[in-house]
């Protein structure tokens, strides 16, 4: 073997063992991809087939209450796909707006008149177009099971006054082979399809108010918080480079208390997301149109929620890390983690049930709910105040957490 081989084995077994005596490298190199390839396999169905086929919660307002407006939401109560959850129906129309449900099927006065006249239905499908996944599943169902059955009573219910008007003596079996026939769709097809036509679908948008695009909002929304949330760890980095430096140790000999080194650095990190939120929001609106002026106060506030709840977020990153090396390795995991299940990455509306719920522990979820709310939903700032409610808490708690740790960790090894 030359000389050149011995060496390329030298620097092979070399690099080789400070690989793997790097037990947080080898943590990002084959963990970290396993569990972000866990994750998308959850948020598109690929684990298990309960996942696949979640119910969607249908709201019901039900203003006929006739017999046949009962049996029509019976029938999708008996669905596997749809949960049925009836409400009144301003009630049902306010929750459809704040996105708690994907629609509302509302059932006008005169339901049970228009199917044994044949008059357009006084039937109303709201919903939320910022869940058309969902709204696309749906609609096939309603469509399915409900028109059809629908359509084929008012096929059956004209026939059947028509021979009682014009001819009474008709034998009983030959009106049960006429309906037999209509059970089996080889007749009143055309009356069934005018019948589905006559659900009349409305989207539930603020009415006067111009609506950002709904891929644009996702786009923004989602990737300025994730990499808001790199930048601030970044940020918070500084302070323990002054630490590796040897400047923090000056800075504990001042006459300052410890927490007030931790709050500077907060502070410093506050103005930063700010300002860097402000920017992405201005680009977003001047490059694509983000309608950012429709209700200037509610974004305000959503962005000093989220660049509080994302520099405290920062900061604790900083206080349980005790290098910048560790620093990295911890932002990296739990910001990339954060980010998928959140919604950065993967729109929450197309992930499963499971991954919905736990997405809710994310500043992720609460930031991009939010800017959902004020660019396409509409909402009042009343009504989005629950989530910069949320975002804030996120903020205190990560904060006290993190003044406990700093006095912990940071000083500990200062």
């Amino acid at each position: 073997m030359n000389l050149n081989n011995t060496m390329i084995l030298t620097i092979l077994k070399k690099d080789l063992k400070l690989f793997f005596s790097d037990k947080k490298g080898m943590f990002l190199t084959f963990l970290m991809p396993i569990l972000l390839i866990t994750l998308f396999a959850f948020a598109f169905g690929g684990i298990g087939k309960k996942y696949q086929s979640k119910p969607i919660a249908l709201l019901v307002a039900d203003n006929d209450h006739s017999a046949d407006s009962k049996n029509v939401i019976s029938t999708l109560d008996s669905l596997k796909g749809i949960l049925i959850i009836q409400k009144e129906k301003q009630a049902a129309i306010k929750l459809v707006q704040k996105g708690k449900y994907v629609a509302v099927l509302i059932f006008e006065k005169g339901f049970e008149d228009a199917i044994l006249s044949g008059k357009p239905l006084p039937l109303e499908l709201q919903y939320d177009a910022a869940r058309e996944i969902e709204m696309g599943m749906l609609q096939g169902v309603l469509i399915q099971n409900v028109m059809t059955s629908v359509g084929e009573k008012s096929v059956k219910a004209k026939i059947n006054n028509y021979f009682d008007t014009n001819f009474k003596d008709i034998s009983p079996n030959v009106k049960n082979k006429i309906f037999r026939d209509l059970d089996s769709g080889k007749s009143g097809m055309n009356t069934i399809k005018s019948q589905r036509a006559a659900l009349k679908m409305t989207s539930i948008i603020k009415q006067g108010t111009k609506k950002g695009n709904l891929g644009l909002i996702q786009a923004v929304a989602g990737t300025a918080i994730m990499m808001l949330l790199f930048s601030i760890s970044g940020i918070g980095g500084g302070l323990l480079h002054e630490k590796e430096a040897g400047t923090f140790k000056r800075l504990l000999y001042a006459p300052l208390k410890p927490t007030t080194i931790l709050f500077g650095k907060m502070s410093a990190a506050l103005c930063i997301a700010i300002l860097q939120l402000m920017v992405m929001f201005v680009f977003s609106w001047i490059v694509f149109g983000l309608p950012i002026f429709n209700d200037i106060s509610s974004l305000i506030l959503m962005i000093l929620a989220t660049a509080f709840a994302v520099s405290s977020f920062g900061i604790f990153l900083v206080s349980i890390a005790k290098s910048r090396q560790q620093l990295q390795g911890y932002s990296t995991l739990i910001i990339m983690l954060m980010s998928a299940i959140g919604g950065s990455m993967i729109p929450l509306f197309v992930m499963p049930a499971i991954m919905q719920k736990i997405a809710v522990i994310s500043v992720n979820y609460w930031g991009i709910q939010g800017f959902y709310d004020i660019f396409w939903r509409g909402l009042p700032l009343v009504d989005i105040l629950p989530r910069i409610g949320v975002l804030l808490a996120i903020g205190m708690v990560m904060t006290l957490i993190s003044v406990r740790l700093f006095k912990k960790n940071i000083l500990k090894f200062a």
